[in-house]
């Protein structure tokens, strides 16, 4: 297949596009759709919560390339199409403008939906969600010196959208159900770190609180108000809802691939059809070094799947054990985060630095085993961290807390 056959690819984000340029890159001639809902142009997530949002990334900046790299190597890129069903018996794809597509090999990296707030008046104007660039062009205009800011959800997009509404002097009041943020990633060890960060920065942080309705102002047709639960009502300018998304699977489903939590793949991003693949952030994928079926909703995974999907669709034997990583910038906080653990997961976190100036290493360790880690303000980390997670061998806090003993040293040992 490497001369020949027309692969197709559902999704033009990240995935699609690295996937595109990981089979040139890998030999194949043949020909290549790319096929993305969007008006735009394949592009990264990330900026659009961070650099981009809070003003220190051009537009430009985000897209994964030129205009002109799709004619140059021969991607026929379209965009504006909505794929609306698969016939893998046919080896055929059907767009809503009725248009037919043969493919030999197909990947699905359908993406995910932003969550909708399920309480009466979220379809008001003035409540907005982040996920594409429009929606980033959009805040980017309404984050404000003296807007009234309400961001539901103290996750990453939710406490990265606050740090940008704060840079544009906005007041911001951010809403968590949970009894902190991020409190099922990082643990209440690590979570308030990002509690008190943001607080820092003026943010107004309400916890353990969920929202019963949004309200309209003066404009009836604009959200005015936020109503909680408690019987507090909130004035607002903008709501950002951020509670999370929902696998894109509505494609896979329809056409009979087993999907659970994503569209389930193999180490290989196989799907149960051997002819169709998915990656990014709608892939539930086995994860061979974790033993055990993972999605992962970051941008590591959509920039490094690709790799492996385009040499699966070539017939080479690829398998993605990428350890997840993700990062994120806040104010003067940059982190990054390597390896994977829940709730009950660990039994101990050690930190290495000063946690007050936040400039530390934070460790999850289970059974003596290095799980997951977090570098705050510190750099150049991330992989002997990775090492140490891989080995699997045990390791000892107190080393990994000592700032005499060098994590290059802990690999080696």
């Amino acid at each position: 297949m490497s001369d020949s056959g027309t692969f197709a690819i559902v999704g033009a984000g990240l995935a699609g596009a690295k996937t595109a340029e990981a089979l040139r890159a890998d030999g194949f001639d043949g020909r290549i759709v790319l096929l993305g809902a969007e008006p735009h142009r394949p592009y990264e997530r990330p900026p659009l919560s961070k650099g981009y949002l809070q003003g220190n990334a051009e537009r430009d900046t985000v897209f994964v390339h030129s205009a002109a790299w799709y004619a140059e190597h021969k991607v026929d890129l379209r965009l504006d199409t909505v794929v609306t069903a698969v016939d893998r018996r046919e080896h055929e794809l059907t767009t809503r403008g009725g248009e037919r597509l043969r493919y030999d090999k197909l990947l699905l990296a359908t993406g995910a939906t932003p969550r909708r707030l399920p309480v009466p008046g979220s379809d008001l104007d003035g409540v907005r969600c982040l996920r594409t660039l429009d929606d980033s062009d959009r805040l980017k205009a309404e984050l404000r010196a003296g807007a009234r800011v309400v961001i539901i959800g103290g996750g990453w997009i939710g406490l990265e959208t606050a740090a940008a509404a704060r840079t544009a002097d906005a007041e911001v009041t951010v809403l968590e159900h949970a009894e902190l943020p991020l409190l099922r990633v990082l643990g209440p060890e690590m979570a308030k770190v990002f509690a008190d960060l943001h607080i820092e920065h003026g943010v107004t942080l309400r916890c353990g609180i969920s929202v019963s309705a949004l309200q309209p102002g003066a404009d009836p047709a604009h959200v005015g108000a936020v109503h909680l639960t408690d019987g507090t009502v909130l004035d607002a300018d903008l709501v950002i809802v951020a509670v999370g998304v929902t696998p894109n699977v509505d494609l896979a489903r329809s056409c009979g691939l087993n999907v659970d939590n994503g569209i389930l793949v193999n180490r290989h991003l196989v799907t149960s059809d051997d002819d169709i693949l998915a990656a990014g952030d709608v892939a539930n994928a086995y994860h061979p070094l974790l033993g055990r079926q993972l999605r992962v909703e970051h941008w590591a995974n959509a920039l490094h799947q690709p790799v492996v999907a385009a040499a699966t669709m070539l017939g080479k034997t690829a398998s993605y054990d990428r350890l997840p990583y993700f990062f994120t910038d806040q104010y003067d906080l940059g982190m990054e985060y390597t390896g994977y653990t829940e709730p009950g997961g660990y039994d101990q976190v050690a930190v290495r630095g000063d946690m007050n100036a936040r400039e530390f290493i934070a460790f999850w360790l289970h059974d003596e085993r290095l799980v997951a880690a977090m570098n705050v303000n510190v750099w150049d980390v991330t992989e002997p961290i990775r090492e140490l997670i891989r080995s699997g061998e045990r390791v000892d806090a107190t080393e990994l807390a000592d700032l005499n003993v060098s994590l290059a040293q802990l690999v080696g040992n």
